[in-house]
């Protein structure tokens, strides 16, 4: 064998290892590690922030952040808003026996119309299930759909400074049809009905298409009227004249009647333990437990430096041509 079949086969044999290397590490990355070793004893944990009786516990939740449901996380993913254990998280302060009182600490300017729902309803059911009172202290933003889940809360306490309000709806997506025209783009189009194509960014949106969006919204909207009305007693044409979208300091809202109090996270706890008795309470935060994918995640990242990068463009592509409504503050 000559050396240039020699060359011909190393260079190929070097190329089938990157090849069954990078599957390897593809793999790895996309592996559910938590449900491979089923860490569930360190599922949740519990971090004190202030002592006391154990057997009478107030649990803080932290909701920061976009209210959305990316999927299951990877071995890429190092934090960030998550969903469904958010949804568990509530649940556990909920079932917990020595829990008696939840104070949800919400910096979110909103997300999604059904993640929102989700969270709300499991407020109401742990109100009407498990008895316990829920307060919802503000942070910097709590607009949108971070209002929506406050709106069922026993009290609402915002900062002087937090931005909420943002009552309403919002659907948007690009549309480069012009651009597509000026540079010879054509789009070959295939339907299986008049409106499979709706919010299509090829092309212009016509009057009917509009109407049956729109329609979509005032209904949406409509949900959300509703569940102010209900979570805060307030009379529907109030709420319709105060939710036309726009955003309010906690002052504002403390005036115009959509938080009860002023105060910091310190000063909502204080309010629970007097208006419930809970004096001796210990105060503990519920934080999620070690997760397999969080410790690897910045170890991967290191070493595809460019893959955060990538993911977070292919997930804004995706984003933007999937247009769906959101209770969200968009500045």
């Amino acid at each position: 064998m000559n050396s240039k079949r020699w060359i011909a086969l190393i260079v190929a044999v070097v190329l089938l290892v990157f090849s069954l290397g990078f599957r390897m590490m593809t793999s790895i990355a996309s592996t559910d590690f938590e449900e491979m070793f089923n860490f569930q004893d360190n599922k949740f944990q519990e971090n004190v922030i202030e002592e006391g009786a154990g057997t009478n516990q107030i649990a803080v939740l932290n909701l920061d952040g976009v209210i959305q449901d990316s999927g299951q996380s990877s071995v890429l993913d190092t934090g960030g808003y998550n969903h469904e254990r958010f949804l568990e998280l509530l649940e556990q302060a909920g079932s917990d026996g020595t829990v008696n009182g939840i104070v949800l600490r919400v910096n979110s300017p909103g997300g999604g119309v059904v993640e929102s729902a989700e969270i709300h309803d499991k407020v109401v059911e742990i109100q009407e299930e498990y008895d316990k009172p829920v307060y919802i202290s503000m942070g910097n933003t709590a607009a949108s759909g971070g209002y929506y889940v406050a709106a069922p809360a026993d009290k609402i306490v915002a900062h002087e400074a937090t931005l909420t309000g943002s009552i309403g709806v919002i659907m948007e997506s690009f549309n480069f049809a012009e651009f597509a025209d000026e540079h010879g783009i054509d789009f070959n189009t295939i339907k299986s009905g008049e409106y499979k194509d709706i919010m299509s960014a090829s092309r212009e949106m016509t009057d009917d298409e509009r109407d049956i969006l729109q329609a979509m919204i005032d209904d949406m909207y409509g949900d959300f009227v509703d569940v102010i009305v209900d979570g805060r007693d307030m009379p529907e044409d109030e709420v319709r004249e105060l939710g036309d979208g726009r955003v309010y300091t906690g002052s504002q809202a403390n005036d115009n009647g959509l938080v009860d109090d002023l105060g910091s996270m310190d000063d909502t706890i204080a309010m629970m333990k007097e208006d419930y008795d809970l004096g001796d309470a210990r105060v503990i935060e519920y934080q999620n437990g070690f997760e397999v994918n969080q410790w690897l995640g910045g170890s991967v990242q290191n070493l595809f430096e460019s893959e955060p990068d990538v993911t977070g463009i292919k997930d804004m592509l995706r984003e933007s041509n999937t247009p769906r409504a959101m209770y969200l503050y968009t500045k």
